[in-house]
C-alpha cells in the first residue's frame, strides 16, 4: 500500500495495490472517487480537499509521500 499527498492540489491518494491494471473511477461523493480494477476490487482511493477532513499528522505511523506537484 501507498499513501501519497499532493499538497498542492490537497489530494489524498491510497493506492491499494502495487500491480499496474486497468481502472474504472467511481465517484462516491464530491470528494472521494473509488479506483476499481478487476472483479470490483477497489485498488485506490482519492480524497480530494483531504485537510479538510483529515489531520494527515492523526494517521502516523503511516508513512506517506508528499508531492508537491512538481516533476522530479
Amino acid at each position: 500500500m501507498q499513501i501519497v499527498h499532493n499538497v498542492k492540489t490537497d489530494v489524498l491518494y491510497i493506492r491499494m495495490e502495487d500491480q499496474k491494471q486497468p481502472v474504472i473511477n467511481r465517484r462516491m461523493s464530491d470528494d472521494i472517487v473509488l479506483d476499481m480494477g478487476e472483479g470490483e476490487k477497489i485498488v485506490g482511493i482519492e480524497i480530494v480537499g483531504v485537510s479538510a477532513h483529515v489531520n494527515l499528522k492523526n494517521i502516523l505511523p503511516v508513512e506517506y509521500k508528499i508531492s508537491t506537484g512538481v516533476p522530479a
